[in-house]
């Protein structure tokens, strides 16, 4: 099996377990529990509600939580990065980047980090999809959860 080259088009990461078992399966319980309730509204039914949104909750968290880790650890390794791709001062001008600037820059290729991380300073790409699109050597990242 051929892999296609990642690119910007192409890089969001679905899990299927997460994105289409347990979301629609947590999805019709709480639509399954709020019209039972509808239906009897008593205590038990108002329960079964809370309970429903109880179990999207910790969905939410653990998804949330492992995103906020990897996003940690991604930081950490283009901080690295940064002091052998990039010279000292841009490096570390760069490590002051916000998470969600590092993490967008995580795909460039070494030959042009410099010149995004440059163009990111400079305040010409602020968001991380205009960063990602304006990569155009693209470095994949196929671990993500």
């Amino acid at each position: 099996m051929t892999e296609t080259q990642q690119n910007y088009e192409n890089h969001t990461r679905w899990h299927p377990p997460f994105h289409f078992f347990l979301v629609p399966l947590l999805l019709l319980n709480f639509i399954f529990a709020a019209v039972q309730l509808y239906r009897f509204r008593d205590l038990e039914h108002a329960w079964f509600l809370v309970l429903a949104l109880g179990l999207f909750g910790i969905l939410g968290l653990a998804r949330t939580n492992a995103l906020r880790v990897q996003d940690r650890l991604i930081r950490l390794e283009e901080r690295l990065r940064y002091r052998q791709v990039l010279p000292a001062a841009l490096a570390q001008s760069a490590e002051a980047l916000p998470a969600g600037q590092i993490v967008a820059l995580r795909f460039a290729s070494d030959e042009e980090l410099p010149g995004l991380v440059q163009q990111v300073l400079d305040g010409q790409l602020t968001k991380g999809r205009e960063i990602k699109r304006a990569i155009r050597q693209w470095r994949p990242d196929t671990l993500r959860v």
